[in-house]
C-alpha cells in the first residue's frame, strides 16, 4: 500500500452521499454525524451547491492569485462586518498561519498566550499554539514566545499574565471542538476581556469549527460579546472545497504589504462559488439552528445511559462526554448504522448538516439509545 495510513479509516468505500446520509458500495446506509468534520455544512451532494459548482467549473477551474474572481468580495462580506478585511487561503490550518503573521509582523516581538486543550492546526507554527501536548511537543523547537494557560480556570489565566508582561496576543477558541466541545464559561470570558482591556492584548479567535452558523450565530463569539482584531475561518466555507480566510479588523487591516503574503491556489474560483451559495443559504437559518440545535441538545438529554457523564454544546455543536471510554464504540455505532466521531477517546462530538430535520434527529436518538444501552 503506497498511501501513508496516519487515519483509522473507516472500513469500507462510498457509493454516494446526500444529506445526512453515506451509502457504501455494498448498499449499506449509515447516518453521517460528521458532516466533513463541520465541513459541509448544507449536508452532502445539496443540489443548490452541485449545480452552481458545476456551472462555474464549465467556464473554468481555476486561475491563480493574479485574478480576482467574481465571487471574491461578495464573500468577503458575507463573513465580514463593515470596516472588516479578509485575505482567503486554503485551510484552517493556514488561516491560523496567517494569523501568526500578522501578529508577529505587529508586535515586534512579545509573546502570544494561548490555551490547553485549544486546536488551531498541524503545522509548525500551528503547533506552537496548540493545546494538545501530544501531538506538539514531538515536533519542538517550535515557535518561540509562545505560553500556555489552562482553559476554562480563571486563576491560571490571572497568574499566567501576571508573570508574563511581555505577553501581546491570545489566540482563543470560545468553543473548543478537538478539546471536547467545551464552552468557555462565563467567568473565564469575564477575566480574559479584563485581561485584553488591561493589557491591550490583540485578540485573535478561532472560528475554523464553530462559526459560519455552526451555533445559530454567524460566529461563536459572539455568544461571549468578544471583539476579536483577527478571525479565522475555514470548514463550511468553501461549500465542501478546501477553503479558509483571516478576517481583520482595525489596525490589522494595515500590517500585511503587497508581498508578505500569497497563495497559488486560494481563493479557489470553484471553492468561492461554493461558499457563495452556502452563506446567502446559512445566513436565512439562524432561527431554525437555533431552535433544532435546542431540541437535539434536549433529546441528548433524555438518553437513558449510565455511561453520560455530560452533555454540552451550543446550537449544533453538541457533545456526549462518556464516563469512561467504550471499547469500539465507533464498531457498534457503524453495526447500527451510524458514523460516530469520537474526540479525547470518551466525547462523541456532533456536527451534523446545519439543515437536518428533527425527524432525523429523532432517528439518530433512537440509534444512539440501542448504542448506549
Amino acid at each position: 500500500m503506497r498511501y501513508l495510513k496516519l487515519y483509522n479509516n473507516y472500513d469500507f468505500t462510498i457509493e454516494k452521499a446526500e444529506g445526512v446520509y453515506i451509502y457504501d458500495t455494498d448498499g449499506n446506509k449509515y447516518f453521517d454525524t460528521f458532516a466533513g468534520i463541520g465541513v459541509l455544512a448544507l449536508g452532502h451532494s445539496h443540489p443548490k451547491v452541485v449545480k452552481e459548482i458545476s456551472a462555474k467549473l464549465k467556464r473554468y477551474a481555476h486561475t491563480s492569485n493574479y485574478f480576482l474572481d467574481e465571487d471574491t468580495e461578495k464573500v468577503a462580506e458575507l463573513i465580514s462586518n463593515q470596516g472588516e478585511k479578509v485575505f482567503f487561503v486554503n485551510s484552517g490550518t493556514e488561516a491560523t498561519e496567517l494569523a501568526l503573521k500578522v501578529i508577529k509582523k505587529k508586535i515586534d516581538g512579545g509573546k502570544i498566550l494561548f490555551f490547553s486543550n485549544s486546536f488551531h492546526g498541524r503545522s509548525l507554527g500551528a503547533l506552537s499554539v496548540n493545546g494538545f501536548p501530544g501531538i506538539r511537543d514531538q515536533f519542538k523547537p517550535l515557535l518561540p514566545d509562545t505560553i500556555e494557560a489552562e482553559f476554562n480556570d480563571v486563576e491560571s489565566l490571572k497568574k499566567t499574565a501576571a508573570d508574563n508582561p511581555d505577553i501581546k496576543a491570545v489566540f482563543f477558541e470560545p468553543l473548543q471542538g478537538s478539546g471536547g466541545v467545551q464552552p468557555a464559561s462565563q467567568e473565564f470570558i469575564a477575566e480574559l476581556k479584563s485581561q485584553i482591556e488591561a493589557n491591550d492584548w490583540i485578540l485573535a479567535v478561532d472560528e475554523v469549527q464553530a462559526g459560519l452558523y455552526r451555533t445559530a450565530k454567524r460566529y461563536s463569539y459572539q455568544h461571549f460579546d468578544l471583539k476579536p482584531d483577527l478571525v479565522t475561518v475555514a470548514k463550511a466555507l468553501g461549500g465542501g472545497l478546501p477553503l479558509g480566510g483571516v478576517i481583520m479588523a482595525g489596525e490589522m487591516t494595515e500590517v500585511l504589504k503587497p508581498g508578505d503574503h500569497g497563495s497559488t491556489f486560494a481563493p479557489n474560483p470553484l471553492a468561492l462559488r461554493g461558499a457563495k451559495v452556502v452563506l446567502e443559504e446559512l445566513e436565512t437559518m439562524e432561527d431554525s439552528i437555533a431552535e433544532k440545535g435546542e431540541y437535539f441538545l434536549n433529546r441528548l438529554k433524555e438518553l437513558d445511559s449510565e455511561k453520560i457523564e455530560d452533555v454540552r454544546g451550543i446550537g449544533l455543536m453538541l457533545g456526549i462526554e462518556l464516563k469512561e471510554v467504550i471499547p469500539n464504540l465507533r464498531d457498534r455505532a457503524q453495526a447500527e448504522g451510524v458514523l460516530l466521531n469520537l474526540v479525547k477517546g470518551r466525547i462523541i462530538r456532533f456536527l451534523p448538516a446545519l439543515n437536518i430535520t428533527k425527524d432525523e434527529i429523532d432517528e439518530l436518538i433512537e440509534k444512539l439509545e440501542k448504542i448506549l444501552a
